[in-house]
């Protein structure tokens, strides 16, 4: 799995601030990285269950998948 990915898309949803005691927090939520590799996950676990794929392979894979999905997007921005 790649750990040193440093684009992770940004927010996957727009941020909000909120205000408590006259200081302001800003809520990021997921990156857009981890929302795809979880439209990836839920790809690959309705296809059905494989005695080929470890946990930790189809978690890499859902990674790698969501690394070629920001690749795309970037690219396809230029």
């Amino acid at each position: 799995m790649n750990t040193q990915n440093n684009n992770d898309g940004g927010p996957a949803f727009p941020h909000w601030e909120t205000k408590v005691s006259d200081q302001y927090r800003q809520h990021y939520g997921m990156t857009m990285r981890d929302y795809f590799a979880g439209q990836a996950l839920a790809g690959i676990c309705a296809s059905g269950p494989s005695e080929h794929w470890t946990d930790i392979h189809i978690a890499s894979e859902t990674y790698r998948i969501a690394d070629a999905m920001l690749a795309a997007r970037e690219e396809a921005s230029q």
